[in-house]
């Protein structure tokens, strides 16, 4: 949106004056120029969780393909970067600074990096390049593992991922206690405390949250929705989603031959399937039976493993017990081919709402989230080489920080999940649509269809600018009612401004 400052005008700007401050010293003019260039960058997104949170399938799963994890030697942690390139391929970097290309296998969907004898200690990070348009606009970081016990923010994961990364995905089984801790250590500074958060909670292995059953992932989206709104973890993240990476992946990448088998499981006897996905082991050791004898009531049933054992264990791996119960429901109910099955275990495992959410929060909004970054990058610089012309630095970035319009809707939109908003249920809606919840587009903003022209974007939008502006004189709202309608009245007034000035429409 429009508004004094634009971030990407007076950002640039104070990084400019910054160099001007710190030349003698190289490696603070070194760190503000990575932060310039970050805006010609992709975005960059780090997948941040405890051990075994699921980080490797999700990115798989949001790639479509199966690139994660690259495992050292040791099986120690590792720092991964996931970038767009012209073929696949894969480059390992020492503390020291070398680097050294690493042997890649590729086979269909998937590939695999050759770290060799390479251990996690001699490795700093590996940047794995694969061509993928969801990698054209983002790049994503696997960090390593939070370790147990040092969720404060003590760890160099949350100092890598404070200086590294524009947006962060944060995985987590219930999100609560330790995990809100490290979240909260993520907010450092003046700039990581005022600017608005950067972070998606993501409810991984949902699918474990009720239990298995098939209807779990209802199960999950209600809790998502409740943390959504609990007052200890709105103000550290842009919102929860509930996402079961094992059933999306398999979604992403479910082939014709796993699709067969899964339709003989699916022609079994509800009972009989039933009792053998009780677990693991019985699932893979279950003989069913196929047919009925004929030689009277006494006869012995005829048994065959349906598919063979060798078939299930590669089912069970790929989709998880709770993924092969929802597999063979949804093709008795109507999944009945591969790609409708693909598109129904995307779509149930969550994928679709997390992808929408990482593009509405994250990518229609990378300037502004690049911008935060350098902000935060420049008082850290700030702060550690303190000297005549740092106040008024400082002073500079409170500045930007209290009148960045865009910062203004992200706190908006935070603020709406608040449930004592107690906004009229339509008013809640638009005002979430035209600070760009659903999308920034002016289009989208003012609910028209993509190709709408000019003149009618111009009257929906005259049309909201009145309507918001008596919300946000109505003597009858309270004060934090009508400060939230002059937010929203000033994102109309910046999309009627870009109009007037023949700006992008789109």
């Amino acid at each position: 949106m429009t508004g004094a400052p634009r971030l990407d005008e007076s950002v640039p700007a104070l990084l400019h004056e910054a160099l001007a401050l710190y030349w003698d010293n190289p490696r603070a003019t070194e760190r503000l120029r990575h932060y310039l260039d970050r805006f010609a960058e992709p975005l960059r997104i780090a997948v941040v969780g405890p051990w075994r949170s699921g980080k490797s399938t999700l990115i798989n799963a949001i790639l479509g393909e199966e690139v994660a994890p690259v495992e050292p030697a040791d099986g120690g942690p590792l720092h991964t970067w996931y970038e767009d390139g012209p073929e696949p391929g894969a480059t390992a970097y020492s503390a020291e600074g070398s680097a050294w290309e690493l042997p890649v296998v590729r086979s269909t969907g998937a590939l695999r990096v050759e770290l060799g004898g390479w251990r996690s200690t001699q490795v700093s990070e590996v940047v794995v390049r694969w061509p993928t348009r969801v990698l054209r606009h983002t790049t994503l970081m696997e960090m390593p593992p939070v370790p147990p016990g040092d969720e404060d923010g003590n760890s160099s994961t949350a100092m890598k991922v404070v200086r590294d990364a524009d947006a962060v995905l944060y995985l987590t089984r219930d999100g609560r206690g330790t995990d809100l801790r490290f979240l909260r250590a993520l907010r450092d500074g003046v700039v990581g405390r005022s600017a608005p958060v950067n972070t998606l909670l993501v409810l991984a292995r949902a699918d474990e949250l009720g239990g298995g059953r098939v209807d779990a992932l209802v199960t999950a989206k209600q809790l998502a929705r409740r943390q959504s709104q609990d007052p200890g973890v709105r103000p550290l993240c842009m919102g929860t989603v509930p996402v079961a990476g094992l059933v999306a992946l398999a979604g992403r990448v479910l082939s014709e031959t796993e699709f067969v088998a899964l339709a003989q499981l699916a022609e079994l006897p509800r009972d009989e399937l039933a009792a053998a996905l009780l677990s693991a082991d019985r699932f893979v050791e279950t003989r069913f039976a196929t047919g009925r004898a004929t030689g009277g009531s006494h006869a012995a049933a005829e048994y065959t493993p349906v598919p063979d054992a060798i078939v299930r264990r590669a089912l069970l791996d790929r989709f998880g017990v709770f993924g092969l119960r929802l597999a063979t429901t949804l093709i008795r109910t109507g999944a009945n081919t591969r790609a409708g099955l693909a598109a129904e275990l995307v779509r149930r495992s969550g994928l679709t709402e997390l992808r929408e959410s990482i593009a509405r929060y994250f990518t229609d909004r990378r300037e502004v989230l690049k911008a935060r970054s350098a902000l935060a990058a420049l008082e850290r610089v700030l702060r550690t080489d303190p000297r005549p012309g740092t106040a008024e630095l400082h002073a500079r970035i409170e500045q930007v920080l209290a009148a960045a319009h865009d910062f203004r809707e992200l706190r908006l939109l935070a603020t709406l999940r608040d449930p004592r908003t107690k906004l009229d249920g339509d008013l809640a809606a638009e005002a979430h649509r035209l600070v760009g919840g659903n999308g920034t587009s002016l289009a989208v903003r003012l609910e028209l269809e993509q190709d709408a022209d000019g003149g009618q974007l111009w009257e929906r939008g005259v049309d909201a600018l009145y309507r918001w502006q008596a919300q946000a004189e109505d003597p009858l709202l309270r004060p934090d009612q009508r400060q939230l309608a002059r937010v929203v009245l000033r994102s109309v007034e910046g999309m009627l401004a870009d109009l007037r000035a023949g700006r992008s429409l789109h």
